[in-house]
């Protein structure tokens, strides 16, 4: 799986910090979400499906990999 984020999008609410905070931050001065890892780990997959299903300005895309199962392009 690819993350995908787009910071202008972001409200810096924080929803994908709480969900998988292994793999999103927030900017101290703004709370303007950061990619720490474009590619996690499978046993974080759940927690990054459920970040860009919890983020309210859909600043999150997911990208599946070729040979995983799951949605295409999934929001």
């Amino acid at each position: 799986m690819k993350v995908i984020i787009d910071q202008s999008k972001c409200v810096a609410a924080g929803q994908c910090v709480l969900s998988a905070p292994d793999v999103f931050d927030q900017r101290e001065e703004d709370g303007i979400v950061v990619l720490l890892t474009e590619n996690p780990p499978q046993h974080l997959v759940a927690d990054v499906r459920q970040a860009a299903v919890l983020c309210p300005a859909q600043a999150i895309w997911l990208r599946e990999q070729a040979g995983e199962s799951g949605r295409e392009g999934e929001e």
